[in-house]
């Protein structure tokens, strides 16, 4: 079979799916289900980081799970944006910055076919997050392509731009130590 005979859907169709999807040029993807505790503490902790980092800063906003609407073939779920300019209803232009968790059933989507999409649609600062290590893989986009800033483990994370943006990862890890140690 070749891929003229799998079916394309669009935005539309999207909308009226049960469950959480995402769609890639027209092909839906199934989201795993909910989250296990490791990864959704981490998407507080980074949120809460960013949402520090960017409080002085009146035009960008952090949001975790929201719709991003990039054409009527494509709309994805990044677990955190950071979106600036006018906030709606979905997002609906390419966030400043995106954080996924990568999980062992998400590492193909985060790492190849989302890296990919993130970087031909702009998005300045793409960071990866590993829960196991509580590592952060953070790229930042240069003549059009990802250059890859470094490995955060420990270290804190000062990325540049209109509203500058600090990460300190060990205090985003401290209280997944803490999990863990339960």
């Amino acid at each position: 079979m070749t891929a003229r005979y799998i079916p394309r859907y669009t935005y539309e169709d999207y909308k009226q799916w049960e469950g959480d999807w995402e769609l890639i040029d027209g092909i839906p993807i199934a989201m795993a289900p909910s989250p296990v505790s490791e990864h959704q503490l981490l998407l507080v902790e980074i949120a809460k980081e960013l949402s520090f980092a960017l409080e002085s800063c009146e035009e960008c906003f952090v949001v975790a799970e929201e719709d991003w609407i990039i054409d009527n073939e494509t709309v994805v779920r990044p677990d955190i944006s950071v979106v600036c300019g006018k906030l709606e209803d979905f997002i609906r232009k390419p966030p400043y910055l995106i954080v996924e968790i990568v999980s062992p059933s998400s590492a193909h989507k985060d790492e190849r076919v989302k890296f990919s999409l993130y970087e031909e649609e702009k998005v300045e600062y793409y960071v990866l997050v590993y829960p196991k290590e509580c590592k952060a893989r953070i790229f930042h986009l240069r003549n059009s392509k990802y250059d890859k800033v470094g490995d955060f483990i420990e270290e804190t994370a000062h990325l540049a731009g209109d509203c500058p943006i600090t990460i300190d990862f060990a205090k985003v890890c401290k209280k997944l130590k803490r999990l863990r140690q339960q």
